[in-house]
């Protein structure tokens, strides 16, 4: 059984792939996110909300899903 992280987290990832697939496709570019914007996104993502600098909507396995290409691979 998926927990609520783990269904965020491949939504997440399905969501990019679908999207990164689209652009490619229609304007051939790719949606790249810097390591180090991407660590401090899952950062802020992972803070609680009493302690987060300003509000970050997004929920964590959702973030992990969307970010994740960008922290394992590197393009270039």
């Amino acid at each position: 059984m998926f927990t609520i992280f783990t269904s965020l987290a491949v939504a997440g990832g399905a969501l990019r792939l679908v999207l990164n697939w689209q652009l490619r496709k229609r304007w051939g570019i790719f949606l790249v996110v810097p390591q180090t914007l991407a660590i401090a996104f899952l950062v802020l993502a992972g803070l609680p909300d009493f302690l987060q600098p300003l509000s970050f909507p997004i929920p964590l396995g959702m973030t992990v899903g969307l970010l994740l290409p960008d922290l394992f691979l590197r393009k270039g």
